[in-house]
Protein backbone atom coordinates (compact mmCIF):
# COMPACT_ATOMS: atom_id res chain seq x y z
CA UNK A 1 0.00 0.00 0.00
CA UNK A 2 1.42 3.66 -1.38
CA UNK A 3 0.47 6.23 1.36
CA UNK A 4 1.57 10.23 1.59
CA UNK A 5 2.03 11.76 4.33
CA UNK A 6 -0.49 14.62 6.19
CA UNK A 7 0.66 17.74 3.94
CA UNK A 8 -2.05 20.08 6.01
CA UNK A 9 -2.44 21.51 9.06
CA UNK A 10 -6.07 22.01 10.79
CA UNK A 11 -5.31 26.07 10.36
CA UNK A 12 -4.58 24.97 6.52
CA UNK A 13 -7.79 23.44 6.06
CA UNK A 14 -9.81 26.36 6.67
CA UNK A 15 -11.34 28.04 3.81
CA UNK A 16 -11.24 31.89 4.54
CA UNK A 17 -14.35 33.39 6.93
CA UNK A 18 -14.23 30.05 8.65
CA UNK A 19 -12.92 30.15 12.12
CA UNK A 20 -12.02 26.38 14.94
CA UNK A 21 -12.31 26.87 18.25
CA UNK A 22 -12.31 24.17 20.99
CA UNK A 23 -15.29 23.97 22.86
CA UNK A 24 -15.21 21.99 26.51
CA UNK A 25 -18.12 20.01 27.63
CA UNK A 26 -19.50 18.24 30.42
CA UNK A 27 -19.36 15.15 28.00
CA UNK A 28 -16.46 15.63 25.62
CA UNK A 29 -13.80 18.42 24.52
CA UNK A 30 -15.13 19.14 20.90
CA UNK A 31 -14.30 21.26 18.08
CA UNK A 32 -16.23 23.38 16.20
CA UNK A 33 -15.79 25.05 13.13
CA UNK A 34 -17.86 28.76 12.73
CA UNK A 35 -18.89 31.46 10.53
CA UNK A 36 -19.42 34.31 13.10
CA UNK A 37 -23.07 35.83 12.95
CA UNK A 38 -26.03 36.98 15.14
CA UNK A 39 -29.55 35.71 15.37
CA UNK A 40 -30.79 32.27 15.53
CA UNK A 41 -27.89 29.79 14.10
CA UNK A 42 -27.58 27.01 11.43
CA UNK A 43 -25.93 24.03 13.19
CA UNK A 44 -24.68 21.30 11.03
CA UNK A 45 -23.72 17.95 11.73
CA UNK A 46 -21.47 15.83 9.63
CA UNK A 47 -21.94 12.14 8.63
CA UNK A 48 -19.93 8.77 8.66
CA UNK A 49 -16.01 9.07 7.71
CA UNK A 50 -15.95 12.87 7.26
CA UNK A 51 -15.69 15.85 9.47
CA UNK A 52 -17.27 19.46 9.76
CA UNK A 53 -15.05 20.36 7.27
CA UNK A 54 -17.23 19.45 4.51
CA UNK A 55 -19.67 21.79 5.78
CA UNK A 56 -17.28 24.94 5.01
CA UNK A 57 -18.83 26.44 1.67
CA UNK A 58 -22.59 25.65 2.87
CA UNK A 59 -21.58 27.93 5.86
CA UNK A 60 -19.98 30.26 3.77
CA UNK A 61 -22.62 30.77 1.07
CA UNK A 62 -25.03 31.76 3.79
CA UNK A 63 -26.27 35.10 4.18
CA UNK A 64 -24.08 37.61 5.72
CA UNK A 65 -24.69 37.59 9.12
CA UNK A 66 -25.99 34.56 9.73
CA UNK A 67 -24.11 32.68 12.07
CA UNK A 68 -22.66 29.01 11.19
CA UNK A 69 -22.01 26.43 13.40
CA UNK A 70 -20.50 23.33 12.49
CA UNK A 71 -19.92 20.58 15.19
CA UNK A 72 -17.19 17.41 14.73
CA UNK A 73 -18.12 14.36 16.29
CA UNK A 74 -16.54 12.55 18.71
CA UNK A 75 -13.74 10.12 16.92
CA UNK A 76 -13.95 12.83 13.70
CA UNK A 77 -12.14 15.79 12.57
CA UNK A 78 -10.36 17.10 15.25
CA UNK A 79 -13.28 16.36 18.34
CA UNK A 80 -11.86 13.99 21.67
CA UNK A 81 -11.89 10.60 20.37
CA UNK A 82 -13.93 8.43 23.03
CA UNK A 83 -15.45 5.17 22.55
CA UNK A 84 -19.25 5.08 20.95
CA UNK A 85 -21.76 3.06 22.66
CA UNK A 86 -23.60 1.50 20.18
CA UNK A 87 -26.35 0.23 22.17
CA UNK A 88 -28.02 3.86 22.37
CA UNK A 89 -28.12 4.20 18.66
CA UNK A 90 -27.17 7.88 17.58
CA UNK A 91 -27.55 8.99 21.56
CA UNK A 92 -23.61 9.47 22.29
CA UNK A 93 -23.34 12.17 19.04
CA UNK A 94 -26.57 13.52 19.78
CA UNK A 95 -25.81 14.20 23.36
CA UNK A 96 -22.31 15.42 22.67
CA UNK A 97 -24.00 18.41 20.18
CA UNK A 98 -26.39 18.83 22.44
CA UNK A 99 -23.55 19.63 24.92
CA UNK A 100 -21.95 21.58 22.40
CA UNK A 101 -24.89 23.85 21.85
CA UNK A 102 -25.58 23.87 25.38
CA UNK A 103 -21.94 25.47 26.29
CA UNK A 104 -22.32 27.77 23.61
CA UNK A 105 -25.15 28.90 24.97
CA UNK A 106 -27.33 28.27 21.84
CA UNK A 107 -31.23 27.37 22.85
CA UNK A 108 -32.44 27.22 19.65
CA UNK A 109 -31.12 26.55 16.00
CA UNK A 110 -31.75 25.40 12.24
CA UNK A 111 -30.46 22.37 12.28
CA UNK A 112 -28.90 20.47 9.37
CA UNK A 113 -27.64 16.72 9.78
CA UNK A 114 -25.89 15.19 6.54
CA UNK A 115 -25.70 11.33 6.13
CA UNK A 116 -25.76 10.10 9.69
CA UNK A 117 -25.65 13.21 10.72
CA UNK A 118 -29.26 13.55 9.48
CA UNK A 119 -30.24 10.54 11.97
CA UNK A 120 -27.71 12.35 14.87
CA UNK A 121 -30.63 15.61 13.91
CA UNK A 122 -33.46 13.26 14.18
CA UNK A 123 -32.11 12.04 17.65
CA UNK A 124 -31.67 15.88 18.85
CA UNK A 125 -35.47 16.63 17.18
CA UNK A 126 -36.47 13.70 19.82
CA UNK A 127 -34.36 14.42 22.51
CA UNK A 128 -35.40 18.43 22.48
CA UNK A 129 -37.70 19.16 20.16
CA UNK A 130 -38.02 23.06 21.44
CA UNK A 131 -33.97 23.37 20.28
CA UNK A 132 -35.17 22.72 16.98
CA UNK A 133 -36.35 25.71 14.41
CA UNK A 134 -36.06 23.72 11.09
CA UNK A 135 -34.86 20.28 10.52
CA UNK A 136 -32.80 19.64 6.78
CA UNK A 137 -31.92 16.53 6.70
CA UNK A 138 -28.87 16.01 3.63
CA UNK A 139 -29.22 12.16 2.40
CA UNK A 140 -30.14 11.04 5.56
CA UNK A 141 -30.23 7.48 7.20
CA UNK A 142 -33.25 5.82 7.38
CA UNK A 143 -35.17 6.70 10.52
CA UNK A 144 -34.97 2.38 10.70
CA UNK A 145 -30.91 2.39 10.53
CA UNK A 146 -28.98 0.96 8.05
CA UNK A 147 -29.49 -2.16 6.60
CA UNK A 148 -31.53 -5.47 7.53
CA UNK A 149 -34.93 -4.08 7.00
CA UNK A 150 -38.23 -4.31 5.57
CA UNK A 151 -40.21 -1.45 4.11
CA UNK A 152 -42.14 -1.38 7.57
CA UNK A 153 -38.71 -1.22 8.94
CA UNK A 154 -39.38 -5.24 10.44
CA UNK A 155 -35.80 -6.93 10.62
CA UNK A 156 -35.02 -9.61 8.21
CA UNK A 157 -33.65 -11.51 10.57
CA UNK A 158 -34.00 -11.87 14.55
CA UNK A 159 -30.00 -10.68 14.68
CA UNK A 160 -30.34 -7.85 11.88
CA UNK A 161 -27.70 -10.30 10.23
CA UNK A 162 -25.71 -7.95 7.84
CA UNK A 163 -25.90 -4.80 9.22
CA UNK A 164 -23.09 -3.13 11.54
CA UNK A 165 -19.32 -2.88 12.02
CA UNK A 166 -18.37 -6.55 10.03
CA UNK A 167 -20.33 -4.74 7.19
CA UNK A 168 -17.45 -2.57 6.63
CA UNK A 169 -14.53 -3.16 4.18
CA UNK A 170 -11.35 -4.13 5.90
CA UNK A 171 -9.11 -2.21 3.01
CA UNK A 172 -10.69 0.65 3.46
CA UNK A 173 -10.25 0.87 7.08
CA UNK A 174 -6.73 0.02 6.69
CA UNK A 175 -6.27 2.84 4.50
CA UNK A 176 -8.00 4.95 7.02
CA UNK A 177 -5.54 4.05 9.60
CA UNK A 178 -2.66 4.49 7.22
CA UNK A 179 -3.67 8.00 6.04
CA UNK A 180 -3.82 6.93 2.41
CA UNK A 181 -4.04 9.87 0.17
CA UNK A 182 -3.58 8.12 -2.84
CA UNK A 183 -6.07 6.99 -5.72
CA UNK A 184 -4.60 3.72 -6.22
CA UNK A 185 -7.17 1.43 -4.95
CA UNK A 186 -10.86 1.02 -5.50
CA UNK A 187 -10.95 0.91 -1.61
CA UNK A 188 -8.68 4.31 -0.21
CA UNK A 189 -10.34 7.26 0.77
CA UNK A 190 -10.01 9.36 -2.11
CA UNK A 191 -11.65 6.41 -4.46
CA UNK A 192 -14.42 6.15 -2.43
CA UNK A 193 -14.96 9.69 -2.21
CA UNK A 194 -15.53 9.99 -6.17
CA UNK A 195 -17.58 6.61 -6.37
CA UNK A 196 -19.72 7.11 -3.65
CA UNK A 197 -19.81 10.42 -1.94
CA UNK A 198 -20.52 12.30 -5.60
CA UNK A 199 -21.91 12.01 -8.60
CA UNK A 200 -19.33 10.76 -11.46
CA UNK A 201 -19.38 13.70 -13.10
CA UNK A 202 -18.37 16.47 -10.06
CA UNK A 203 -15.11 17.76 -9.86
CA UNK A 204 -13.58 20.04 -7.12
CA UNK A 205 -10.46 21.93 -6.53
CA UNK A 206 -11.43 21.03 -2.44
CA UNK A 207 -10.77 17.16 -3.07
CA UNK A 208 -7.57 17.42 -0.85
CA UNK A 209 -9.68 18.91 2.04
CA UNK A 210 -12.72 15.99 1.63
CA UNK A 211 -9.98 13.89 1.49
CA UNK A 212 -8.36 15.18 4.67
CA UNK A 213 -11.84 15.54 6.37
CA UNK A 214 -12.49 11.35 5.66
CA UNK A 215 -8.52 10.67 7.39
CA UNK A 216 -9.90 12.58 10.33
CA UNK A 217 -11.66 9.47 11.13
CA UNK A 218 -11.03 7.44 14.01
CA UNK A 219 -10.08 3.94 13.88
CA UNK A 220 -9.73 2.88 16.94
CA UNK A 221 -11.44 0.44 19.43
CA UNK A 222 -14.90 1.63 19.81
CA UNK A 223 -14.96 3.90 16.97
CA UNK A 224 -14.98 3.01 13.33
CA UNK A 225 -16.54 0.64 12.31
CA UNK A 226 -17.34 -1.40 15.22
CA UNK A 227 -17.58 -4.78 16.64
CA UNK A 228 -19.51 -7.36 15.30
CA UNK A 229 -20.69 -11.07 16.21
CA UNK A 230 -20.91 -14.13 14.77
CA UNK A 231 -24.39 -15.13 12.91
CA UNK A 232 -26.34 -18.47 11.92
CA UNK A 233 -28.10 -16.02 9.06
CA UNK A 234 -26.08 -15.01 5.97
CA UNK A 235 -23.55 -13.61 5.22
CA UNK A 236 -22.17 -14.88 8.90
CA UNK A 237 -22.23 -11.56 10.89
CA UNK A 238 -24.28 -9.58 13.13
CA UNK A 239 -23.80 -5.88 14.98
CA UNK A 240 -21.84 -5.88 17.82
CA UNK A 241 -22.25 -3.53 20.49
CA UNK A 242 -19.88 -0.26 19.88
CA UNK A 243 -18.57 1.18 16.90
CA UNK A 244 -20.18 4.26 14.60
CA UNK A 245 -21.48 1.54 12.61
CA UNK A 246 -23.81 -0.22 14.98
CA UNK A 247 -25.15 3.21 16.19
CA UNK A 248 -27.48 2.51 12.72
CA UNK A 249 -27.89 -1.02 13.14
CA UNK A 250 -31.67 -1.38 12.72
CA UNK A 251 -32.12 -2.86 16.48
CA UNK A 252 -30.31 -0.16 18.14
CA UNK A 253 -31.57 2.81 15.68
CA UNK A 254 -35.71 3.45 15.65
CA UNK A 255 -35.80 7.42 14.74
CA UNK A 256 -39.49 7.01 13.06
CA UNK A 257 -40.87 8.71 17.13
CA UNK A 258 -40.30 12.18 14.88
CA UNK A 259 -43.58 11.73 13.68
CA UNK A 260 -44.93 12.52 17.19
CA UNK A 261 -43.23 15.31 18.17
CA UNK A 262 -44.49 19.11 19.57
CA UNK A 263 -44.06 21.32 18.33
CA UNK A 264 -43.05 20.12 14.82
CA UNK A 265 -40.10 21.72 12.78
CA UNK A 266 -40.37 22.37 8.68
CA UNK A 267 -38.50 19.39 7.94
CA UNK A 268 -36.16 20.03 4.39
CA UNK A 269 -35.75 16.60 2.72
CA UNK A 270 -32.44 17.13 0.17
CA UNK A 271 -31.37 13.56 -1.50
CA UNK A 272 -29.42 13.13 -5.14
CA UNK A 273 -31.16 10.54 -7.21
CA UNK A 274 -28.01 8.65 -7.97
CA UNK A 275 -27.20 8.12 -4.28
CA UNK A 276 -25.04 5.10 -3.89
CA UNK A 277 -25.27 4.94 -0.27
CA UNK A 278 -28.81 6.02 0.89
CA UNK A 279 -30.62 4.45 -1.51
CA UNK A 280 -33.46 1.73 -2.32
CA UNK A 281 -30.35 -0.57 -4.16
CA UNK A 282 -27.63 0.79 -2.11
CA UNK A 283 -24.19 -0.69 -2.73
CA UNK A 284 -23.55 -0.36 0.59
CA UNK A 285 -26.64 -2.72 1.61
CA UNK A 286 -24.96 -6.29 1.81
CA UNK A 287 -28.67 -7.76 1.05
CA UNK A 288 -28.74 -5.60 -2.26
CA UNK A 289 -24.49 -7.01 -3.26
CA UNK A 290 -25.88 -10.12 -2.31
CA UNK A 291 -28.74 -10.24 -4.83
CA UNK A 292 -26.38 -8.82 -7.41
CA UNK A 293 -23.71 -12.12 -6.85
CA UNK A 294 -20.72 -9.61 -5.20
CA UNK A 295 -21.24 -11.70 -2.08
CA UNK A 296 -21.76 -15.53 -2.89
CA UNK A 297 -24.39 -17.29 -0.73
CA UNK A 298 -27.54 -14.53 -1.22
CA UNK A 299 -30.63 -16.73 0.53
CA UNK A 300 -33.12 -14.87 -1.95
CA UNK A 301 -35.50 -11.79 -1.94
CA UNK A 302 -38.37 -13.34 1.32
CA UNK A 303 -34.78 -13.63 3.78
CA UNK A 304 -32.71 -11.06 2.35
CA UNK A 305 -33.70 -8.30 0.45
CA UNK A 306 -32.09 -4.97 -0.16
CA UNK A 307 -33.20 -2.31 2.44
CA UNK A 308 -35.56 0.10 0.48
CA UNK A 309 -34.20 2.76 2.39
CA UNK A 310 -35.72 5.99 0.16
CA UNK A 311 -39.10 4.60 0.41
CA UNK A 312 -38.73 4.26 3.48
CA UNK A 313 -37.69 7.69 4.63
CA UNK A 314 -40.61 9.02 2.42
CA UNK A 315 -43.07 7.15 4.53
CA UNK A 316 -42.00 8.08 7.70
CA UNK A 317 -41.89 12.01 6.72
CA UNK A 318 -45.26 11.50 4.62
CA UNK A 319 -46.75 10.15 8.37
CA UNK A 320 -44.96 13.08 10.12
CA UNK A 321 -46.61 15.66 7.71
CA UNK A 322 -50.39 13.64 8.13
CA UNK A 323 -50.12 14.31 12.02
CA UNK A 324 -49.84 18.07 11.12
CA UNK A 325 -45.87 18.85 10.16
CA UNK A 326 -44.46 20.38 7.04
CA UNK A 327 -42.20 18.86 4.75
CA UNK A 328 -40.69 19.67 1.78
CA UNK A 329 -38.93 16.79 -0.62
CA UNK A 330 -35.70 17.93 -3.19
CA UNK A 331 -34.56 15.51 -5.14
CA UNK A 332 -31.98 16.43 -7.98
CA UNK A 333 -30.64 14.91 -10.76
CA UNK A 334 -26.86 14.12 -11.62
CA UNK A 335 -26.63 14.33 -8.02
CA UNK A 336 -25.10 11.87 -5.45
CA UNK A 337 -24.63 11.31 -1.43
CA UNK A 338 -23.27 15.07 -1.19
CA UNK A 339 -26.13 17.37 -2.72
CA UNK A 340 -24.36 20.49 -0.90
CA UNK A 341 -21.59 20.17 -2.24
CA UNK A 342 -22.59 18.53 -5.85
CA UNK A 343 -25.33 21.61 -5.96
CA UNK A 344 -24.30 24.29 -4.01
CA UNK A 345 -26.69 27.10 -5.38
CA UNK A 346 -29.52 24.81 -5.22
CA UNK A 347 -28.60 23.89 -1.51
CA UNK A 348 -28.14 27.71 -0.60
CA UNK A 349 -31.91 28.15 -1.61
CA UNK A 350 -33.27 25.67 0.54
CA UNK A 351 -31.53 26.82 3.81
CA UNK A 352 -32.89 30.08 3.03
CA UNK A 353 -36.11 28.91 2.84
CA UNK A 354 -35.64 27.31 5.71
CA UNK A 355 -34.22 30.27 7.50
CA UNK A 356 -37.92 31.90 7.05
CA UNK A 357 -39.86 28.49 8.80
CA UNK A 358 -41.44 28.13 12.11
CA UNK A 359 -42.30 24.84 14.07
CA UNK A 360 -46.19 23.78 14.03
CA UNK A 361 -47.74 23.14 16.98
Amino acid sequence: MTVENPATTPAERLLPGIVQHTVETPRLRAAVLERPGTGTPVVFVHGNVSSSLFWQPAMLALESGVRAVAVDLRGFGDSETLPVDATRGLRDFAEDVESVLDTLGIDEAHLVGWSMGGGVAMQMLLDRPTLVRSLTLVSPVSPYGFGATRLDGSLTTPDAAGSGGGGANPDFVARLQAGDRTAEAPTSPRSVFRSSYVHAAYRSPLEDLWVESMLSTSTSEGNYPGDSVASENWPGFAPGRTGVLNTMAPQNLDLTGIVDVDPKPRIAWVHGLDDAIVSDTSFFDLNHLGQLGVIPGWPGEEEAPAQPMKAQIRAVLGRYEAAGGEVVEEAWASCGHSPHLEHPDDFRRVLEAQLAARPVG
